[in-house]
């Protein structure tokens, strides 16, 4: 299962990178790169902090899915592009979804706590998507006041409490339908932290 769910985020992820991308009107190959570090890019930066063989070196399949999807959502892009706006958000929730279950996974399976489990699945969700954001130019959702870490650490807490009460099978899709379910919600009503929850220092006024 947990297999299954890296090459199916790392597809997704892929997707939403070459979406992204293509509205910069970059070349085919750039914008597979971009598909391809959004898609690979979380995973191997939770692999070198845990300090693990990077997942895509051992085993090439995520890279050739990572490729295909990048490829196949290039060839398709008139199509595609046609698509509501909002399609890239419902991909880059589904992503984050399938990679924070399957991060958590991968970490308690190495030894690790449930409170790392949660921080790495936290990382390997949004490093992908702040790589993408980067390099096509698009402010960053990590950086707003959107719902989107929020719904990662929530459905993160509550998969690893889960995991000691019922099945691994039904604890899985929960959580990824509760991240995917808060962040969907979010995208489609618009919905922000508060701004009490917030903070903003204007640093351009001169201390007393």
């Amino acid at each position: 299962m947990e297999y299954f769910l890296a090459q199916a985020g790392v597809a997704v992820f892929a997707v939403s990178g070459v979406l992204s991308a293509a509205r910069q009107r970059l070349d085919i190959f750039s914008i597979v790169v971009v598909g391809l570090l959004t898609a690979i890019g979380g995973g191997t930066l939770r692999d070198v902090i845990l300090n693990v063989p990077v997942f895509w070196l051992l085993d090439l399949t995520a890279f050739w899915v990572a490729l295909g999807a990048s490829f196949a959502t290039f060839m398709g892009i008139r199509f595609i592009l046609k698509l509501p706006l909002r399609l890239l958000s419902y991909l880059d929730a589904m992503g984050v979804a399938l990679f924070a279950v399957q991060a958590i996974d991968k970490t308690l399976l190495f030894g690790y706590p449930a409170a790392v489990a949660v921080v790495m699945g936290l990382i390997t969700s949004i490093a992908g998507g702040i790589i993408r954001d980067v390099v096509t130019h698009r402010p960053t959702l990590l950086l707003s006041r959107e719902l989107y870490a929020t719904p990662i650490v929530l459905g993160g807490i509550l998969y690893v409490v889960m995991l000691h009460l019922m099945p691994s099978p039904v604890c899985r899709f929960v959580a990824m339908g509760v991240i995917f379910g808060i962040r969907a919600i979010a995208i489609r009503w618009q919905l922000f932290l508060p701004l009490r929850l917030t903070l903003k220092i204007d640093l351009s006024k001169d201390n007393p």
